[in-house]
């Protein structure tokens, strides 16, 4: 399989390329040239697979021989081993829960691929790595965890001061050895423009071998689209139509929903549940994309005013906006309506959720009708965000013990402008 830019301007790649590079030099993104299709067999055996051969299945196909089987199962088997259960909330209206990860994010699913698939081709590979990732919150701390010790890599997190929940900011600035935390003096945007403009510069590229572990690497996508066909083999079906909601930011997770759906997995549609940051939702209305500055909101992973993703979106629909807007709708809460979102669930039906959670239930609840079964996804521990949570709900949240270890650790981050120089300074000084 090779992998194209999405803005066409340069030659396709292999998948290792893709991977180890993460973007392309024309500031596209990558994506198979062909995306295969699930044959009416695997479809129908779906429910009798595990969690792991699904995915083993699904990104065969993709990967193709680039990964040799043995090694890939091993990628699999590695990268995922935590549940992934599907809960019947009421009636018609289910969650997939991506939280029982290492660091109770749905993250950990596509940052653990990532890693271990790029450790593989590194071993036959003599370069070094430095892997940029812009963080809104809970990628930074996953792929912190996935590349923790990886020989030949180094990881920079830049993360918004001051926008990043307590426990995330820890998570972040505690890990050490080949990770460093950076704290930019702005919004998510600026990071993510410091991390694209870092990959555009000839002069960095000279000297460093520059790789990202955003969603924006196809090694972060793929496996996000895995879950989806294992939640929709979990469900009792019964010939209706099956729709899930994602909370949605950058639109990584969404564009994993509709790979799924372009490979095969007969689900009838899909919903892009956003914050006030609802430049998506806007489009899907007026199909005029209009990007603008982020605003800072409770569900912070989400504050993303520009989504990086949307270019694969497009993609996926050859730019189509009434095939894009049959198999996507938008919707958006602002803060109150995600807090009343989060307190009435948990009051009527003992489930608490996260800000980005609430958000997806919201945006299914308000949708689906009688007739119709819906997953929203579930993509942090309500934990993660106990200073938003615990007023709402006026009890106290339990944090895990895992996180409770990194808690009272000292946090070690560079303060940073969002000056593209004094950035790219940093990075030749330091390697």
């Amino acid at each position: 399989m090779r992998f194209y830019s999405t803005n066409r301007e340069v030659p396709s790649v292999s998948f290792k390329e893709a991977v180890l590079k993460g973007l392309p030099d024309d500031n596209g993104l990558y994506m198979p040239e062909v995306i295969p299709r699930f044959t009416d067999n695997f479809l129908k055996n779906l429910h009798r697979l595990s969690f792991n051969e699904i995915a083993f299945h699904s990104a065969n196909m993709i990967v193709e021989n680039e990964i040799d089987e043995i090694t890939l199962r091993s990628i699999v088997d590695e990268s995922f081993r935590f549940d992934v259960p599907v809960k019947n909330i009421h009636d018609n209206i289910h969650v997939l829960e991506l939280f029982h990860g290492p660091t109770l994010a749905f993250k950990d699913f596509g940052a653990r691929f990532m890693a271990r698939t790029m450790g593989h081709f590194l071993r036959s590979d003599d370069r070094e790595i430095t892997i940029l990732v812009a963080t809104s919150g809970d990628t930074g701390s996953a792929v912190a965890q996935g590349f923790l010790g990886v020989e030949g890599i180094k990881v920079m997190l830049l993360y918004p001061g001051g926008k990043v929940s307590k426990i995330q900011e820890q998570q972040l600035t505690t890990i050490g050895q080949n990770i460093t935390a950076i704290e930019i003096d702005g919004t998510f945007d600026d990071c993510q423009h410091l991390v694209k403009t870092a990959f555009l510069d000839e002069e960095l590229n000279k000297r460093l071998n520059l790789s990202s572990a955003n969603s924006i690497n196809i090694a972060r996508l793929l496996p996000q689209s895995f879950y989806y066909t294992y939640a929709f083999s979990r469900l009792e079906k019964r010939n209706t139509k099956i729709y899930f909601c994602v909370p949605s930011g950058n639109f990584g997770n969404l564009c994993g929903g509709l790979l799924a759906k372009k490979m095969g997995l007969p689900v009838e549609g899909f919903i892009a549940a956003s914050n006030i940051n609802d430049v998506v939702p806007q489009y899907l209305e007026t199909s005029v994309f209009r990007p603008k500055k982020s605003v800072q909101t409770i569900s912070n992973a989400m504050d993303v005013g520009n989504p990086s993703n949307f270019a694969r979106l497009l993609d996926l629909y050859n730019g189509d906006y009434l095939e894009i807007s049959k198999d996507i709708k938008g919707v958006s809460f602002n803060d109150n309506q995600t807090r009343d979102i989060i307190r009435e669930v948990y009051t009527k039906y003992n489930y608490l959720m996260c800000p980005h959670t609430a958000i997806g239930y919201g945006g299914l609840s308000g949708y689906l009708g009688t007739r119709e079964i819906g997953i929203y996804l579930s993509t942090a521990h309500p934990c993660k965000f106990k200073d938003i949570v615990e007023p709402i709900i006026s009890e106290e949240v339990e944090i895990p013990l895992r996180l409770k270890k990194v808690i009272d650790k000292k946090k070690r981050a560079i303060a940073m402008t969002n000056e593209f120089d004094e950035f790219k300074s940093f990075l030749i000084e330091t390697n």
